[in-house]
């Protein structure tokens, strides 16, 4: 098990993931942010946003195990990162993601990957009901970090009211309302850690991205 005091692994020139230095962020941390260099987790997930003028936070997405997320790819000045889960990440510089022949093929597919998660998000936000937005982004986490559970889907995170209302642009008060209709309509359920639960055949007339 790592432990949180950065343990250090003995270098393999073959992998980059050996003998890297492995950093340590709590729940609720945030993760800082340098232009010269990326994260790529190892373990946990982290949530990126940034903020309005109106001091708002714009949900962009989650990096998930193996992914890669930094200033570097970004034009947000505001950029944040925060640990949604404890997280292990390990850092890359830039000048030796230039120089080496791997792991520029380690990252674009996780870029790719990452695009395509944003634009599902912005599809989403551009939705004009809130119900539809919610049942989206719901279908959209459950194919990207669900989890199988007695034959539902169990969402690999513990998200608040907040979080989901950050995400789809409205407030936590709504959020609250349309998960228990969702709940009270067999739709989702919650485990005794308050995962969400999507029930297989939940929302069967919304496209899933």
């Amino acid at each position: 098990m790592v432990q949180a005091s950065r343990a250090v692994l003995p270098i393999d020139q073959h992998e980059p993931k050996e003998g890297r230095r492995l950093h340590f962020y709590a729940k609720g941390e945030q993760i800082p942010l340098v232009s010269q260099g990326v994260w790529q987790v190892c373990q946990g997930l982290v949530q990126m946003t940034t903020l309005c003028h109106n001091g708002e936070e714009v949900w962009l997405g989650w990096a998930e195990p193996e992914t890669f997320f930094g200033n570097w790819f970004s034009l947000l000045t505001t950029y944040q990162a925060t640990a949604l889960s404890d997280v292990h990440l390990i850092w890359f510089s830039l000048r030796e993601i230039n120089a080496s022949p791997n792991l520029p093929q380690l990252i674009l597919p996780q870029m790719v990957r990452r695009m395509r998660q944003t634009e599902a998000l912005l599809a989403i936000a551009g939705q004009r009901r809130v119900e539809d937005r919610l049942q989206n982004l719901l279908l959209l986490m459950k194919r990207e970090i669900g989890q199988p559970v007695g034959g539902d889907t169990r969402l690999g995170m513990r998200l608040t009211h907040q979080n989901l209302a950050n995400a789809i642009g409205t407030t936590r008060v709504t959020v609250t309302r349309l998960l228990s209709k969702l709940k009270h309509e067999g739709a989702i359920t919650f485990d005794r850690d308050r995962h969400i639960i999507i029930k297989n055949e939940s929302f069967p007339n919304v496209a899933d991205w």
